[in-house]
C-alpha cells in the first residue's frame, strides 16, 4: 500500500521572513500586555487601538503617541513600553541569538543567517562577535547616560534616588534606541535650559544612531585611512547633517518666541543641536514642533526622511543610502561610467537598491499622506511631517497624533513597522527564492527627461 502524498509544510525560507514575524509577534505580545487594567492608570483596561499603537509605537522605536504617556499609563505599563523599545532596538533576532549563545553556547546555521540579517554582518562566521559587541555596547552606553541623567535628575530636581534611577534609566535606553518616549507630559521641553539633561540625550541618540558596524570597527580601528567604506559614509554624512542642521535651526528659530525666543544665546545653540540630532529618528522635542517655521517644519522633514546609519537603532532612508544616491548623481553628471567613492568603485547592484528603497519610501509617505487627509481632513503640511516622522520612526509630531481616527491610526502602525523594517527587508520577507535568468535580452534605451 502506498501512503498518501503529504504537501510540504511551507516554512520561512529567508532569515527577513524571520526579522518580520518576530517583530510582529513581539508587538503582538506587546498589544496584549499593555490591554491588561494593570497597565492603565485609569479604570479598565486600555482600547486594543491604543494599546496596538502603543506597541507598534515602542517596538519600532518611534515614539508616536495618541495618549499622554506618563498619565495614562502606570508604572507597569511604563515597563511594557521600556521592554518593547530595548527589544525593538536591539533587534528581535539579536536577541534571540544572544540567549541561544547564552544558554547552548552555540549557534546553528538557520539562526546565524538569520542574526547576520539584523545586524547587518558580513558574514555568519562574524555573528557570533557581532553579537556579543552589541550586547557590551549597549550596556555600556545605555549605563553610562542613566548614571549621567539620574544623577542630574537627583540632584538637580530632588527626586527621590529610586525615582531618579528610574527615569535615568528609561530615557537612556529610550534614547539610545532612538525611541523618543519620555516620562514628561511635555517630554523635555521643561528641560531646555539644561545642557545636563539635553547633552546626554543627544549624544546617546547619536552613538546608537551610527550603527553597531561602525562604532565596533570605530573601537577596532582608530586610524580614519583603514576604515572601510560604510564607516567612511556614515561619519561623513552624520557630520555633515548634525552641523548644517544645527546653524539651520538656530537661525531660523533664533527669534521665534515660541520655540526659543525668549533664551540666550548659548541655550539657543543648545537646542538647534538638541532639534538637529532629533530627526536622526529619535523624537525627543524641547518646542512644540505645532509653533515651529514652515522652514524649521520643511527640514525636519527632510531629515526624518534620510535619517540614520545601515544597522542602527535609526529609521529612515539612512545616511549611507542618501550620499550613494548623491555619488550616483555626481557621476552622471559628469558622464562618468562608474560611480566612486573614497577610491573605491561602487557595486551598480548598490544603486538599484539604494533607488528602490528611496523610491518605495517616498511611495509609502506620499500614499499614506493622501490616505490620512482624505480620512482625517487635517492640514496637508502636519499629515505629510506625521507620515515622514513614523517611516523614519522618529516620534516628532505637531500634535495631530491624537486627532487621527482608528483607520489612520492603522495608517500610521503600518508606516512604523515598514520604516523599522526597511522597505528592501519586507519585500525581500515576501519573496521565496531569488530568481536568475540565464539569458539577458537586447539592451533597450527609453528617452529619459
Amino acid at each position: 500500500m502506498i501512503a498518501p502524498s503529504r504537501r510540504p509544510t511551507r516554512v520561512l525560507k529567508h532569515p527577513a521572513q524571520v526579522v518580520v514575524v518576530a517583530f510582529a509577534a513581539a508587538i503582538t505580545v506587546g498589544t496584549l500586555l499593555l490591554m491588561l487594567p494593570v497597565a492603565r492608570a485609569g479604570p479598565g483596561g486600555a482600547p486594543w487601538i491604543t494599546a496596538l499603537f502603543t506597541a507598534t509605537s515602542a517596538t519600532c522605536v518611534t515614539g508616536l503617541s495618541t495618549v499622554d504617556t506618563p498619565n495614562y499609563w502606570t508604572t507597569f505599563g511604563e515597563v511594557v513600553i521600556l521592554g518593547l523599545i530595548q527589544v525593538g532596538g536591539f533587534g528581535i533576532m539579536t536577541l534571540a541569538s544572544l540567549l541561544a549563545l547564552f544558554v547552548t553556547k552555540r549557534m546553528g546555521l538557520n539562526t546565524r543567517l538569520t542574526a547576520a540579517a539584523e545586524t547587518k554582518s558580513v558574514g555568519p562566521g562574524e555573528v557570533r562577535s557581532v553579537l556579543f559587541g552589541v550586547f557590551k555596547i549597549t550596556v555600556a552606553v545605555e549605563g553610562t547616560i542613566a548614571l549621567l541623567l539620574g544623577l542630574r535628575f537627583l540632584l538637580g530636581y530632588d527626586n527621590s534616588l529610586g525615582r531618579s534611577a528610574y527615569l535615568g534609566v528609561f530615557h537612556a535606553v529610550s534614547s539610545f534606541n532612538n525611541a523618543g518616549f519620555a516620562l514628561f507630559s511635555d517630554n523635555i521641553v521643561s528641560f531646555r535650559n539644561d545642557p545636563f539633561i539635553e547633552l546626554p540625550i543627544a549624544f546617546s541618540i547619536i552613538i546608537g544612531g551610527l550603527g553597531f558596524p561602525v562604532i565596533m570597527e570605530l573601537l577596532r580601528r582608530t586610524r580614519p585611512h583603514r576604515w572601510s567604506l560604510h564607516t567612511k559614509f556614515t561619519l561623513l554624512m552624520t557630520g555633515i547633517l548634525l552641523v548644517g542642521a544645527t546653524i539651520f535651526f538656530s537661525l531660523n528659530e533664533w527669534g521665534n518666541p515660541a520655540t526659543m525666543g525668549d533664551l540666550s544665546p548659548g541655550n539657543k545653540v543648545l537646542n538647534g543641536f538638541f532639534h538637529a540630532v532629533q530627526p536622526r529618528t529619535a523624537g525627543f522635542n524641547a518646542w512644540n514642533y505645532g509653533a515651529v517655521d514652515d522652514g524649521t517644519l520643511l527640514g525636519t522633514i527632510v531629515l526624518m526622511f534620510i535619517g540614520g546609519g545601515s544597522a542602527s537603532t535609526a529609521g529612515g532612508l539612512k545616511v549611507t543610502t542618501f550620499l550613494l544616491l548623491l555619488f550616483a548623481i555626481v557621476a552622471e553628471v559628469r558622464g562618468e561610467p562608474d560611480v566612486n567613492a573614497f577610491d573605491r568603485r561602487i557595486d551598480p547592484r548598490s544603486i538599484r537598491q539604494a533607488i528602490a528603497v528611496a523610491l518605495l519610501g517616498i511611495a509609502a509617505i506620499i500614499g499614506a499622506t493622501v490616505l490620512i487627509i482624505l480620512m482625517n481632513g487635517l492640514p496637508l503640511k502636519d499629515v505629510l511631517f506625521e507620515a515622514t516622522s513614523a517611516f523614519g520612526t522618529v516620534g516628532l509630531s505637531t500634535g495631530i497624533t491624537a486627532q487621527l481616527n482608528v483607520p489612520s491610526q492603522l495608517v500610521i502602525i503600518g508606516l512604523m513597522f515598514l520604516g523599522r523594517l526597511g522597505p528592501a527587508t519586507l519585500v525581500s520577507a515576501l519573496v521565496l527564492r531569488e530568481r536568475h535568468r540565464q539569458y539577458r535580452l537586447p539592451e533597450g534605451r527609453p528617452l529619459i527627461g
